[in-house]
Formats: structure tokens, C-alpha cells, sequence
């Protein structure tokens, strides 16, 4: 990082470092980019306790029960049935959300944003997250252009970092593709009265 970037982004520290995220505040923002939560007396609990292994068995969102429970990498994942767990304990990484279950559409710029479990896709296998439906019709724009540089963000910067400082980063100094949440609606509408205007 250049050293006209770390004094812009020291200034943004000193100036905006307690502004708040568009999830969560910094203060209980996670320390790793990972959508895990307390749930109880449990520390860090993936998506609230979302089964991620019924995405794709069951093609639906489904609360998992404390009693069908794994620890992985010191977050604890809970399941449906005993039958979701194996699967899990067995391949781990097949049902694992991209992105820590960040937001893949807030990726694509480097942005670290919690995904709603209610908002998912499952592309080519894998279970991607997204902030709302929003960010999904965002992302879905253009998969083929999105993925590699969600996934290059993710490699690069994101993964195993502080989340706050990351998205302090991101938001203080911009990728070159960067595109607000208004941009990104525009374009959206934009797509979806073209389909409608060939039907």
C-alpha cells in the first residue's frame, strides 16, 4: 500500500472510526470476516444457526437444532438432522458459504457485509450470501465478471482480516469499479425491463 493510501486511511480511522456499518456497529463488527454470531451461551454460531447443508439437500433456508451440531474451525454449525451433520463433518468445505457467508455481491468491491441466510444462490455447487435481494440481483448481473473478483478481494485482503478495517478500507478508498447501491438499482431495472421489452 502506498504511502499516500495509508495517511487516507489513517485519517479515515481518525475521522470515521466509529461510524457505523450498514450491519453492525465496529465495536461488535467480527474480528474475521465471518458471518457467525453468539447464539446463547454458544460463542460463534454460523448464520444464527442456519443449516447451511440444506441449501442444497433441501433447496431451502431451515434453522438447524443445538443437538445436530459440529465445530469447525472454532465456529460451531448446527443442522436439521443427524444425516445433515454427517454430511457436514465429512465434506465441510462443499457446504461452507463463500466469502465466511459475507455478502458476494459487497465482495466483488472489497466490501465485507453480512449475508442474509434468507437471500442465497446456489452457483455451480457452492452457496453464495447476499446482503438482500438487492445485492443478489446485483451480483447476478453478471456472474462471470462478479465471482473472480469477489473471489480475488476475498484471497487478497478480506480473508482472515479484521472485517471493520477492511470495510473501513474498501469504503475510504474504492476499487476501480466500484458502484454505489443506487448504480448497481439503476442497472438492475435497467436489465429487467430489457428482458421484459424481448418477451
Amino acid at each position: 500500500m502506498t504511502s499516500s493510501r495509508v495517511l487516507v486511511l489513517l485519517a479515515a480511522l481518525a475521522l470515521g472510526g466509529c461510524t457505523m456499518m450498514p450491519n453492525l456497529d465496529a465495536s461488535s463488527y467480527p474480528r474475521k470476516p465471518l458471518n457467525a454470531a453468539p447464539v446463547g451461551q454458544v460463542r460463534a454460531v454460523m448464520l444464527e444457526g442456519v443449516d447451511v447443508v440444506a441449501y442444497q439437500t433441501m433447496g431451502m433456508q431451515a434453522y438447524g437444532q443445538a443437538k445436530f451440531q459440529s465445530t469447525y474451525q472454532g465456529v460451531t454449525h448446527r443442522f436439521t438432522s443427524a444425516a445433515h451433520k454427517a454430511l457436514f463433518d465429512a465434506e465441510p468445505h462443499k457446504y461452507l458459504p463463500a466469502y465466511g457467508g459475507l455478502c458476494a455481491s459487497g465482495m466483488v468491491y472489497g466490501i465485507p457485509r453480512l449475508g442474509d441466510p434468507g437471500a442465497w444462490r446456489l452457483i455451480d455447487g457452492r452457496l453464495y450470501l447476499f446482503e438482500d435481494r438487492a445485492a443478489r440481483e446485483a451480483f447476478e448481473l453478471d456472474v462471470a465478471r462478479h465471482r473472480p473478483l469477489a473471489d480475488r478481494y476475498w484471497q487478497d485482503e478480506a480473508a482472515g482480516r479484521n472485517a471493520y478495517a477492511q470495510w473501513l478500507l474498501r469504503k475510504t478508498l474504492r476499487v476501480p469499479h466500484y458502484q454505489s447501491d443506487e448504480q448497481l438499482a439503476a442497472r438492475v431495472e435497467a436489465a429487467k425491463s430489457s428482458r421484459a421489452s424481448t418477451r
